[in-house]
C-alpha cells in the first residue's frame, strides 16, 4: 500500500519536531548550535509549506529547561528561582523565537508571503492526576541533600538516587485542553503558520473560581500535539524524528522497515513491545490517540531531511485508517 499526499493545497498539518531538531548531539548544545539546527529543520518545514501546507510547529524543550534550572541553581545565592511553569514559558518564547525567524528568513529567501506567529500555549491538566501523588520524571541535575531540602521547602518533590544524590522529581498528566485553541484556530484560518504548544504546553489547573494556576509538572509533547492536531482536526499528524521510517525488531537481525500500518496494526505491534518508551513507544501512542479521536486523520513519522519525499510516499512510515 503505497500512501502520499504530494499536495498539500489547503490541507492543515500539525509537525511536531523532536529534540534532534534544537540539538544535535552533547557537543552542540549551545544556544548558536541550537539556532543552526532550528534553521536546518525549518528550511525542511519551508518545503512543505510551500507545496501549500498550513503547519502548526510543536516542539520539545527538556532540555533547555534542565538548562535553566541548572543556572537557577548556580544563582541562587544571587538571584530568586524561576517557577517552573515560568520556566516553560521562557523556553517556548525563545525555541518559538528562533523557528518564527528561521521560517520568516526561509520565507523572505524563496519569495513567499507568510507569516509566522508564536503562541504561548498553556495546558489543561486534572488536579487530581494520579501522577501528582507518585511523580517519576526526574528533572535538572543531581544535588546534595541540603540543596534538596531547599528544593522541597519551594514546593518541590526530591527523591534519592543511591550513589548520585538526590533529585526533583515531578509529574507528567494528561492533557485534557489547550487552552489557547481559539487563538491558534484563528491565526490558521487567517492563512498564518502557527508554532504552539513548545514543550508540551504550560501544565495548568483550574481553580474552583475558574482562575487558572501553574503546577510542578511537564507534560509530554507528543501527546500534547497529539491533542492539538485531534482539536484541530488536521489531515495530517507529522511526527518527526531522528530516523527516516518506523521500525519493528529494531536494531535486531530481523529489523523491518515498516511503510504502512494500519491504525490496528499500529495497535498491535505497540501491545507487543515493538515500539520502546524511551524511542518509539511515545510517538506510536501519540498518532493511535489522534487518530481514534479523528476518523479522517492520517499519521506519519519521519526525519525532517525527508519530509517532502515521505509525503509524496517516497518514505517514512504512514498509519492510515484500516
Amino acid at each position: 500500500m503505497t500512501i502520499s499526499i504530494a499536495d498539500g493545497t489547503g490541507k492543515v498539518a500539525v509537525v511536531a519536531v523532536g529534540g534532534n531538531a534544537l540539538i544535535v548531539d552533547k557537543q552542540h548544545e549551545d544556544t548558536q548550535s541550537q539556532v543552526q539546527a532550528v534553521e536546518e529543520t525549518c528550511k525542511h518545514i519551508a518545503d512543505m509549506i510551500e507545496r501549500g501546507w498550513n503547519v502548526i510547529v510543536t516542539h520539545g524543550n527538556g532540555p533547555q529547561v534542565g538548562f535553566i534550572l541548572r543556572r537557577n541553581e548556580l544563582a541562587a545565592h544571587e538571584v530568586h528561582d524561576t517557577p517552573l511553569d515560568v520556566i516553560g514559558a521562557d523556553t517556548q518564547g525563545s525555541i518559538g523565537y528562533m523557528i518564527s525567524r528561521a521560517l520568516d528568513n526561509e520565507f523572505s529567501h524563496r519569495g513567499i508571503r507568510r507569516s509566522v506567529a508564536a503562541v504561548v500555549t498553556q495546558v489543561l491538566v486534572d488536579r487530581n492526576d494520579s501522577g501528582f501523588t507518585n511523580p517519576t520524571k526526574g528533572i535538572g541535575g543531581f544535588t546534595t541533600k541540603e540543596n534538596a531540602e531547599r528544593f522541597e521547602a519551594a514546593g518541590w518533590m526530591v527523591k534519592e538516587d543511591a550513589g548520585r544524590g538526590w533529585r526533583r522529581m515531578i509529574a507528567s498528566p494528561i492533557p485534557l485542553e489547550i487552552v489557547e485553541l481559539d487563538a491558534i484556530k484563528t491565526l490558521i484560518a487567517n492563512d498564518f503558520i502557527v508554532v504552539a504548544v513548545g514543550g508540551g504546553g504550560i501544565p495548568v489547573i483550574r481553580e474552583e473560581n475558574g482562575d487558572l494556576k501553574g503546577v510542578f509538572a511537564v507534560i509530554d509533547k507528543d501527546r500534547a500535539s497529539a491533542l492539538l492536531a485531534a482539536e484541530m482536526k488536521v489531515d495530517v499528524f507529522l511526527i518527526s524524528t531522528a530516523v527516516p521510517k518506523v521500525a519493528i525488531n529494531f536494531n535486531k537481525p530481523d529489523q523491518k522497515w515498516l511503510d504502512v500500518m494500519t491504525l490496528s496494526e499500529a495497535k498491535e505491534l505497540y501491545k507487543q513491545g515493538h515500539f520502546l518508551s524511551g524511542s518509539m513507544g511515545p510517538k506510536i501512542e501519540a498518532i493511535i490517540a489522534y487518530m481514534e479521536a479523528n476518523p479522517n486523520g492520517k499519521g506519519l513519522i519521519t526525519d525532517p531531511p525527508h519530509i517532502v519525499d515521505a509525503l509524496e510516499g517516497k518514505t517514512g512510515t504512514w498509519i492510515v485508517h484500516d
